[in-house]
């Protein structure tokens, strides 16, 4: 197996955001999405991944209604992806999504993160190269055949292909999340979900004194409303 199915299998071990943050997470990627394609799922490619992560974490269909309905009117603030960057103790690198209506309160939030743990909050680009952008959907994988899915979508850019209890996981390149969508659509191969991770090229092993300090940063991280996602070069074990 390679690096996405190690990634993936270490992260699933580790602590996951209350129910109530991941509600939250996906209503400002509604906003998002929304505002950038509209609000039909049918002509909207973004707005239809969301609403399959919404089912995948068994957000009520309601919400997800009342969250479109919001993105749809004028009046309602957009968000804005926003990367911080930026070095834990011990010399991991740590790469924070947000995304925010307000940055100035989002950069105040993060440094002060940074800050009350003994960290350094870096600049664009000084740690973000250390991460291979991939996108990743999971399928049903009733009825496949793993081997030939792959061979149909190594030309779409699919790197890694694995099974495990939750549905078969597709990696890929960041840029090739559109191709993947169409042809499983088109293929009818039901997507469960799909999203965005950001896979170190390289891991640090730390002791479990050290791996405390980082957690310090990366839970206080994980606290914040803007904060989407967390990663970082630290080896999580499972």
């Amino acid at each position: 197996m390679g690096r996405a199915f190690e990634f993936r299998k270490a992260r699933k071990m580790k602590r996951w955001s209350a129910m109530s943050k991941a509600f939250t997470r996906i209503g400002k990627d509604i906003v998002m999405a929304v505002k950038e394609g509209g609000p039909d799922p049918d002509s909207n490619s973004r707005l239809r991944a969301v609403i399959q992560n919404a089912k995948a974490i068994n957000m009520p269909k309601d919400n997800v209604e009342r969250a479109i309905k919001r993105a749809s009117d004028k009046s309602q603030g957009d968000y804005k992806e926003v990367i911080f960057e930026g070095y834990a103790q011990h010399g991991i690198a740590v790469l924070v999504e947000t995304a925010t209506d307000n940055n100035t309160r989002t950069v105040a939030n993060v440094r002060a993160c940074f800050n009350k743990t003994d960290s350094s909050f870096g600049t664009s680009g000084s740690v973000v190269f250390m991460f291979d952008h991939t996108c990743n959907f999971r399928v049903n994988g009733e009825g496949l055949d793993l081997e030939e899915l792959e061979l149909e979508l190594i030309d779409e850019g699919v790197e890694e292909i694995f099974e495990d209890e939750d549905g078969v996981l597709i990696y890929a390149p960041f840029e090739s999340f559109g191709n993947i969508q169409s042809y499983l659509e088109s293929n009818n191969i039901e997507i469960l979900s799909s999203g965005f991770e950001r896979i170190p090229q390289v891991t640090k092993k730390l002791t479990e004194e050290q791996m405390a300090d980082v957690e310090k940063l990366l839970e206080k991280l994980e606290e914040d409303d803007d904060v989407q996602n967390v990663y970082h070069t630290m080896e999580e074990s499972e």
